[in-house]
Formats: C-alpha cells, structure tokens, sequence
C-alpha cells in the first residue's frame, strides 16, 4: 500500500498550508519530512498503559529488539516522593520522533537520511499513581516555545549546547536527555524513564491488533497526510491509522493543538481494543503485537529489557480506563511570533497536580478545598523564569549552596548562595515588589508555606533566607515538599481532556480553510467532497 496519493490531483503536490481565517497559525508548514508520522510516541504509551503478559519463551527475541541509551549519572530530572506508604509515582516521557533511520521509516516518511535524533514531535507525559489507581497522559505541543537548558548527549560528548531559546521539540537533537530535561525545566514534573519509537510502530502495532477504531464528526479530507474519511465510524489499520494520527490540518483549528486531541482518541480506543478483543491473553496475538513494538522502541537502560516492560507494565494494568486521562498542556501564542505558542498561565495548576501525584480522573480532586495558611505556595511562573538568591542564615555550613544546587535541579534560571548578615530563626523568601508570583514558584518547590512569603524593597531580587529552622534537607521541615493541592477544576481549566473509557466520541473536523486543493484554500469537508478521484483510506 502507498503512502503518497498527491499524484491522484493535479496540482496537490503545491499545497500550501493556509491558516484558519480570522485565526492565529499555531505551528509552521514544514516539508513532507515534517508532515509524516509525528505521533509513533502513541504506539509506546499504549505498550506502558496497557495489561500484558508474556512468558518466558518471549523475553531474548523481544529484549534483542530494544535499544537502549545510557543517560549518563548528574540527569537534574528531579525526584519522586513517595508517598505514606513508601510506594512512589512513576513519570514517563514518551516521545515520537521524525528521524529516518531505517529503511521503512524512509518509505513511510521520505526524506530518508536525515538520521540522528531528529526532532520530538510528539511528546507526552506519562504519570503513573504512586498507588497504581490512576494514570495522566499530558500532551506537549510541538510548536511551544522554551528555554532549553544547556546539556550534552552521554552518548556523544561533542553533541552539547550550551542552553538557547527554541521550540521544544528541537531539544532531542542533543539527545534524548536533553529532551528530558527540557521538558523537566518546563513543568516542574520528575523524569524517572523516557521512551522513544520511530513513526512505522503505528503501522505494525495497529494491524497487530486488527485495526483501530476511530470516529470523525464530518467528512475529512486532510491533503497534508492523505487522511479521507467519510462522517462517522471506521476501523483504521496500516497506513490508515498512520494518516489519521498524523493529520494536523484535518482536526480542531488546524493546529498542533487538534493533532493531540485526535491522537489521545486513537490512544484510547487502541487501548479499549486490546483488552476487549483478548489480545493480551493470546499468544499469537501478543507476540505480533509485543514484536512489532519493540522493534521500534528506544528507551533509558533502566528499561532496556522486556522483564522491566513487563514490570512497569503489570503496574499499569490495574488502573481501570476511566481513571485513565488524557490531557494536553494549555497554551497561549507567543507574544513575539503568532506562529509558535507558550505555556499558558493555567498549565502551571496542571503541572503542580501532575508533580504532586494527584488524579486528574476526578475523585476527591476534584472538588477545590480551602488550603490552610501552612500549605505550600502555588507556582504560577515557570522555574526557568527564576533567579534566586540563597543566603544560609541557619548556622549551619553549607546550607545556602544545597539549596541553591537543589533549585538548580529543579530547573529554577538560576541559584547563588552566600552567607546572611546575621542568624535568623524564621526561614523566608523575601521579593521585591512586582515579584511575587516568582517568590511563590521558589516557595512550591522547596514545600514552603504561603506565609514565609514577605516583599521587601530591600532585596533587588527573590531571595530566600534560611532560618535555623531548616538545618538539613533540601524540602522544608513540616511542609509537604509538594505543591499545596489543587482541583481537578483548576488543573484542567481550558485544557481539552477525556478518560480511556469515552468510547463514543467522535474527533471535530476543522470548519477553517486548513488545507489546499488545487491551489485553492478550503475546509477539509470541502476538499473531500471534490476530490472525488481520490480513494478513502478506510470503508
């Protein structure tokens, strides 16, 4: 089965995207390179969040397929707390990547020999409870603009940036560690694993268990990626699912942001599929499946073998689909540039819930609850916009540099320590005026109470004051060391967000003039009505 169907019109092949009139582009056109497969990262997060068993006889043909990388010992991708029974939270970055570095990925996507890490346009957040009963799946868009911190592959010490101001996808090209810590910089969220597959594992993965189940609102025709779907339901599989998963222009308002929401709708019903249809129980079908996605998969050595999979994996498997939820950053345009976005100011409550291991399946977060005046700040800046300066009025040696190293790892722009003028017994972060919202982001991230916060026109910048009352450890004493909780309300206001077990909704079609025919600007309905010469890529 072909990829390219452009030949099918004349014309096509000089598409051009055309942003949705009266609305702001959000992510850049690209070449073809660009436009194919951007979310093989949904075959790996379906391996982690679904049950699976295999036996014995499985594990040298699967653990040949895995590629591993080392990350290397200093990572600053922060710590999981566990909680009041020891157990600890499990945080995972999973990322589909545009490199074409075999010769399948070269006929799916073209543009062979670009090689390397290539760019992670998909990235997703994968938060597992520390008591196993819910998971949040929480979508990066490609086009958000960062701070990437500086930081060198283990892998090629010469492959290092010394820190710069991009997209956020572009931080795998210094390896997948520094994709990691970007992404750690960015929101505040612990990284214990990342994994990594190249976009052909859809393909295989969504044959292996028999097609996939999709449905869209109206007719698509999206002339980028070749999806052309008629209203309603289909079941994709191969190239289809491949189409449908990559589509940009066909979704939402045309942007990045419509992509992610398609994308967790596939996620979910592949997920649905598998256990439903006992895939997971048959041997036959397990293998294929299992092959298919480990032949594909590059992930930290810590999970460079099918028994740690199998371990995360048996974890995973008690958590029902409605505890499952799918999630994606909220976002603003960049002020300087109305093609690329930022993190809106509502995406910090979502990165605080995540980083503070609360569900965002409803439950008992999901009713706001009056913080008393000892709970910690809430961030409401990124680290990344914070300077801090750490004076050690504790009495005891050394204090000030621990800390200051601490927020350095936690992602913060910037720690200086030095000694205060005098002991103090009270521990404060003092701010100048205007800089409040700073002095709470240090505050949530050191478990601070709100209350130590005091503005002071003395300090030209956040300053944190230790007191004798914080003579060890890096998270203050009788404070949580996690952000005060907030609502499931607050975490997701203005964000799109489902559960694994919404079976019945269908993706919206975009109704702006996303795409091109013939030169000519319209909706994907209407290209689909008047490409009449191109078949649809599913009955």
């Amino acid at each position: 089965m072909t990829v390219d169907r452009e030949d099918a019109i004349p014309g096509l092949r000089d598409a051009r995207r055309v942003a949705p009139q009266g609305r702001a582009v959000r992510g850049r056109p690209g070449g073809r390179a660009r436009r194919v497969a951007k979310v093989s990262g949904i075959v790996l997060a379906a391996l982690v969040l679904t049950t699976a068993g295999a036996g014995v006889w499985l594990y040298d043909k699967l653990s040949g397929n895995i590629n591993t990388v080392n990350l290397g010992g200093n990572t600053n991708l922060g710590t999981e707390k566990a909680d009041a029974f020891g157990r600890t939270p499990i945080d995972i970055l999973v990322l589909g990547t545009d490199a074409r570095n075999t010769a399948e990925d070269c006929r799916l996507g073209g543009d062979c020999g670009s090689g390397g890490y290539g760019n992670a346009d998909v990235e997703m957040v994968v938060h597992i409870s520390a008591d196993r009963s819910n998971a949040t799946v929480m979508s990066i868009p490609r086009d958000t603009m960062v701070h990437v911190p500086a930081c060198t592959d283990p892998k090629n010490p010469k492959n290092a940036t010394q820190g710069y101001y991009g997209m956020v996808n572009s931080a795998l090209g210094y390896g997948p560690l520094c994709q990691m810590q970007t992404v750690h910089q960015l929101t505040g969220i612990p990284l214990s694993h990342f994994m990594m597959i190249s976009f052909s594992g859809v393909v295989n993965m969504s044959d292996a268990v028999g097609g996939v189940q999709v449905c869209v609102d109206r007719n698509v025709y999206d002339t980028y990626s070749h999806l052309k779907l008629a209203k309603g339901g289909h079941t994709l599989k191969g190239v289809a699912a491949l189409e449908f998963v990559r589509s940009r222009h066909g979704f939402g308002d045309g942007s990045d942001l419509g992509r992610t929401y398609a994308q967790h709708m596939f996620l979910s019903s592949l997920m649905r599929k598998m256990k439903s249809a006992g895939t997971l129980t048959d041997p036959t079908a397990l293998y294929g499946l299992a092959n298919a996605a480990t032949k594909a998969l590059t992930v930290d050595s810590s999970l460079g073998s099918v028994g740690s999979l199998l371990g995360l994996a048996a974890d995973v498997a008690k958590v029902p689909t409605d505890r499952i939820t799918f999630t994606t950053m909220q976002t603003m345009a960049d002020p300087s540039n109305a093609e690329r976005v930022v993190p809106a100011a509502s995406a910090q409550a979502m990165f605080a819930a995540i980083a503070n291991d609360q569900s965002l399946s409803g439950g008992s977060a999901a009713k706001p609850s009056a913080a008393p005046s000892s709970a910690p700040a809430q961030p409401t800046v990124p680290p990344a916009d914070v300077s801090v300066r750490v004076e050690n009025g504790s009495g005891a040696t050394g204090r000030a540099g621990d800390i200051a190293a601490a927020l350095t790892g936690k992602g913060f722009a910037g720690a200086t320590a030095s000694n205060a003028p005098q002991q103090t017994a009270t521990t404060v972060v003092r701010y100048p005026a205007g800089d409040k919202a700073k002095a709470q982001t240090v505050a949530s991230a050191l478990g601070i109470p709100a209350g130590r916060l005091s503005e002071d026109s003395a300090v030209s910048r956040v300053t944190l004051v230790i007191g004798t009352d914080w003579s060890s450890g890096t998270s203050y004493p009788g404070g949580s060391g996690k952000p005060a909780p907030v609502s499931t309300h607050e975490a997701l206001s203005d964000s799109h967000a489902e559960t694994a077990d919404q079976s019945n909704t269908c993706a919206p079609v975009s109704t702006f003039n996303t795409v091109e025919l013939n030169g000519v600007p319209m909706t994907p309905s209407q290209a689909y009505a008047r490409a009449t010469n191109v078949p649809d890529s599913a009955p």
